[in-house]
């Protein structure tokens, strides 16, 4: 039986939507999953860990518990050691990304990041290469081998259990070489792009930075949406980088992606290529982002998106995530 880690991310005390898919992409015949909590969430969160297959839930209680990468890292590979556990699956998310490598470079141990499929029997993950224009496949080697799997790659299926706790109280030491000053979180209305199911973009065709707020306005129609940008609309100062689609912002996986105004960039097209649905709106007959659209309008975005919002504010009880 192989044992799989599993590095759970919370916001707010709450489980991220994206850690089901992850749990997902690990339950298999065989597998003995450890769902490793860093931090201490909400009374519904062992709950919804154990509807989607999770065998162990492990809470960690360091003594220095406030966040700080390395002794983060070093409790992980702790847990790690202590349970015997060799493969370890986290999100290719902001915390993610600082996490992950530190603890592969502890372990001297492979990684790879932003993986839409894996196989842990075969230690095998894919992911895209050269701004998405291919799939790549890695095989890894080595007694332990770790995966970040990138957000909304994998749908979430339900597979019930009843998890067994697992306590670890954990003794780091403090870190002489790197000091957290400030944790500034994010604002509380906005949703991060990584793990958003819908998308609405921006680019070069929005003017201004004032007409952003039709974007956000169709995004709230939406619920539950993020607001992104290309690069252009970023570089002008329109909107914050945090909020960046492309092969230097986020690259996302969202069921629907709408791009209003982006001509479609091969660096922005390798940000979000790999969206289940993808809509443009776009004045020009002619740009490259219509040729990876599934359906597209060739129309004034100041006409269609506050109509296309006006029709879903009359229809805000459907669910447009399913």
């Amino acid at each position: 039986m192989r044992k799989i880690g599993l590095l759970i991310e919370l916001k707010e005390g709450a489980l991220k939507a994206a850690n089901m898919g992850m749990i997902t992409a690990a339950v298999k015949k065989g597998h003995e999953l450890f769902a490793i909590m860093m931090e201490t969430g909400m009374p519904g969160v062992r709950k919804e860990l154990a509807r989607f297959g999770v065998n162990h839930i492990v809470t960690v209680q360091m003594n220095r518990p406030d966040w700080h990468p390395t002794r983060w890292a070093r409790a992980v590979v702790t847990v790690l050691k202590s349970l015997d556990i060799h493969t370890l699956m986290g999100l290719t998310s902001a915390q993610g990304k600082d996490l992950l490598p530190r603890i592969a470079a502890i372990l001297d141990a492979p990684l790879v990041m932003d993986c839409v499929h894996v196989d842990i029997g075969k230690q095998t993950a894919k992911t895209s290469q050269y701004s998405g224009k291919t799939m790549a496949t890695f095989h890894l080697t080595g007694e332990t081998v770790l995966y970040g799997m990138r957000p909304n790659a994998i749908p979430a299926v339900v597979h019930p259990t009843t998890p067994h706790i697992i306590e670890q109280i954990i003794d780091v030491p403090e870190d002489s070489d790197l000091h957290v000053l400030e944790v500034v979180p994010g604002e509380s209305d906005t949703q991060n792009l990584s793990e958003a199911h819908v998308i609405v973009s921006g680019g070069r065709g929005m003017k201004d930075k004032e007409n952003f707020k039709i974007l956000f306005a169709c995004a709230r129609s939406i619920g539950e949406a993020a607001v992104g940008a290309s690069r252009v609309a970023v570089d002008a100062g329109w909107v914050p980088y945090a909020m960046q689609v492309g092969q230097t912002g986020t690259k996302v996986n969202p069921k629907v992606y709408i791009a209003c105004g982006i001509s479609g960039s091969i660096q922005h097209l390798a940000g979000m290529k790999t969206s289940g649905l993808i809509i443009a709106i776009n004045t020009d007959a002619n740009a490259a982002i219509l040729a990876h659209s599934d359906y597209y309008v060739i129309g004034d975005l100041f006409d269609i998106l506050p109509a296309l919002t006006h029709g879903l504010e009359k229809n805000r009880g459907q669910d447009y995530r399913k």
